[in-house]
């Protein structure tokens, strides 16, 4: 189907004939200001008119200017036209000097051409810049129209961020909102106008600023910005009623997709409790760089977010091992549109499954291993403990042989802080599992470690998906006790810490992050609902179930008492602990506690896990609240 003329453009072109002609008319009269000699060299005039309109236009067409909005030029379209314009008058000028040399007229003042030249560039860009002209007084006028029921927006940040906020509010009615001032840090702006909005303050000016203007709305155009400064703003927000929403990152801006429609809610790790920890990626490269690398547990959330990190290093083969086969297909599907031309290789196992795993490292030959799959549900495994047990300890086990048997050079295990003085089935699982990875070190020399860390926002089965299943459900919020405190960290920050692992590990390190003060349950849950739009206590009621005997008001990231050692990297200590279990010791009682789970003693599991590691309390722990979280 052929497209439809584009209208407007037409009339372009036969508006830029009338000028073509104006301009070399305007030049000969400038020049021989319309007296004897004007009339002497009209012929040659005749001539110069049916050039450039035979050639301006056609270049003119060439260098796009008939597909071009008008209406949205900016200085790139000014470059443009001196370009096309130029063009233009230096194909003209060559033709009217062959002309003259073959004496086709009689007579052509050389100025003449000079003077066309620089009346082109006034009449065919002065048109088009009239143009954008009307068309921001008429936004302007429409923008003062509506500007009297449209919401204000206080925008943060008067950069490139906030400009094309600024912009796309104005030319979009629609949005109903009408930006009324900037606040920005940097001095050099302050009492200067953007696109006609001023900067009115500095960000610790947003309480006057809020105070003595009718602001409705803050919009926080800083993508870059850290947690300190959105939970600042968050906070000054709240207490006076006002909505508020953050640009997204520069990574969501490429691509085309720059809109206003994609302002977001603030999330919750924009109010992470602390910086979050940058790592260092100069030995990473060294440690994935053409090697053939297995992520176990690669359709989970950590997994998956492994899988996309390990691809920009370019390994030789990435092979995505789980269990479920939906999770795996879309990990795969992402990841080959980040990386169409990298080998990669679903399989679907359990790592439950010995002689399975075992036969796929024999076939591939993974250089690297990233262990993430178990179960990590905590009050789901404490209503299935044999299961916790079977998949997390003998997957681990499995895992541990087949690296053994294929020379695996190095094997990171995901690991927890719950696995420490465990109080739940998980954390105990766990501490059996680092055990097992950490034994094997030692035994063959290789570089096996574990990596322990916090909750993770956002993951399967973490505090964030819960409380907003519940407060899209319209509460309750549960948690157990207002004092529950847990270490948080994000998905990235996770995932960055496991790959540096595995660039420093040497052999039988146990490694974990600084992750600075644990951060309470309860500020998690309120930030949530206030981020939803809604007020806890008000709108969603916040019910605390009651801690448990047993239960730990706050984690552990190592024992008291034990010793760590600062690594390489500010942020990741390395720690030793001498109470674990390793030779025969610990294979006998790995073999014991896999014999109670085949056999579902679910007791005798829970008093052997007791008696077994350090601080370990779970004979105290009473039936698990699924909605609640620990």
């Amino acid at each position: 189907m052929k497209r439809k003329p584009n209208l407007r453009n037409r009339y372009m072109v036969l508006i830029d004939v009338i000028l073509t002609v104006v301009a070399v008319l305007g030049a000969y009269a400038l020049r021989l200001e319309l007296g004897a000699l004007f009339f002497f060299y009209l012929p040659s005039a005749y001539w110069m008119i049916a050039v450039a309109v035979l050639t301006k236009i056609p270049i003119y067409y060439f260098f796009g200017l008939y597909r071009r909005l008008w209406g949205y030029a900016s200085t790139r379209e000014l470059r443009l036209i001196l370009v096309a314009v130029s063009s233009a008058s230096v194909v003209v000028s060559v033709i009217m000097i062959l002309l003259l040399t073959f004496k086709v007229f009689i007579g052509l003042p050389r100025s003449v051409l000079i003077i066309d030249w620089l009346l082109s560039l006034i009449l065919i860009g002065g048109v088009r810049f009239a143009i954008r002209l009307v068309s921001d007084n008429i936004n302007s006028a429409s923008g003062r129209l509506r500007s009297k029921q449209s919401k204000q927006a206080l925008i943060i940040g008067a950069g490139d961020a906030g400009a094309l906020v600024v912009r796309e509010l104005q030319k979009n009615p629609d949005l109903n909102l009408t930006p009324v001032g900037f606040l920005d840090d940097n001095p050099g702006k302050l009492k200067q106008q953007i696109h006609g909005v001023p900067v009115v303050g500095t960000l610790s000016d947003i309480g006057k600023v809020l105070e003595h203007k009718k602001v409705d709305e803050v919009i926080i155009a800083i993508p870059s910005s850290s947690g300190k400064v959105v939970r600042m703003i968050a906070d000054v927000c709240r207490l006076r009623g006002i909505p508020f929403r953050t640009m997204p990152g520069i990574y969501e801006l490429i691509g085309g997709k720059v809109s206003i429609s994609r302002l977001r809610e603030v999330d919750i790790t924009d109010l992470l409790r602390r910086q979050p920890t940058h790592m260092q990626e100069e030995l990473i490269g060294e440690t994935l760089a053409r090697k053939v690398v297995l992520v176990t547990g690669a359709g989970g959330s950590i997994g998956r977010e492994l899988c996309r990190q390990i691809i920009r290093w370019g390994p030789s083969h990435l092979i995505l091992l789980g269990h479920g086969e939906n999770s795996i297909f879309e990990s795969l599907l992402e990841l080959r549109e980040t990386s169409p031309s990298l080998a990669m290789t679903p399989i679907i196992a359990d790592v439950r499954d010995g002689a399975r795993i075992s036969n796929i490292f024999r076939i591939h030959k993974p250089d690297v291993v990233f262990h993430a799959a178990a179960h990590k549900h905590v009050p789901l495994m404490e209503m299935n403990i044999d299961e916790a047990i079977d998949n997390n300890i003998r997957g681990t086990l499995n895992v541990v042989k087949a690296c053994e048997g294929s020379d695996v050079k190095r094997l990171v295990m995901i690991s927890t802080d719950k696995a420490i003085r465990p109080a739940n089935i998980m954390g105990a699982t766990k501490r059996f599992s680092e055990m097992i990875v950490l034994d094997s070190a030692q035994r063959n020399g290789k570089a096996y470690c574990v990596v322990r860390f916090g909750n993770v926002l956002g993951s399967r089965g973490s505090v964030v998906p819960l409380f907003k299943h519940q407060i899209a459900n319209g509460g309750p919020v549960t948690i157990t006790h207002p004092d529950m405190r847990r270490y948080f960290m994000t998905i990235p920050e996770a995932v960055y810490l496991v790959l540096q692992a595995a660039s420093m590990e040497k052999g039988g390190e146990a490694f974990v992050l600084n992750m600075g003060q644990q951060v309470r349950i309860l500020d998690l849950a309120e930030d949530l609902i206030r981020l939803s739009g809604l007020e806890p206590g008000k709108d969603i009621e916040i019910v605390f179930t009651g801690i448990r005997p047993g239960e730990k008001l706050s984690e552990d990231l190592w024992e008291d008492g034990h010793q760590f050692e600062p690594t390489q990297h500010p942020e990741i200590f390395k720690f030793d602990d001498p109470s674990n279990l390793s030779g025969e010791e610990l294979r006998e009682k790995v073999d014991h506690l896999l014999a109670l789970a085949d056999d579902g003693k679910t007791e005798e599991i829970i008093t052997f896990i007791d008696a077994t590691l350090p601080g370990a309390t779970l004979s105290s722990t009473p039936p698990p609240e699924l909605l609640s979280i620990e």
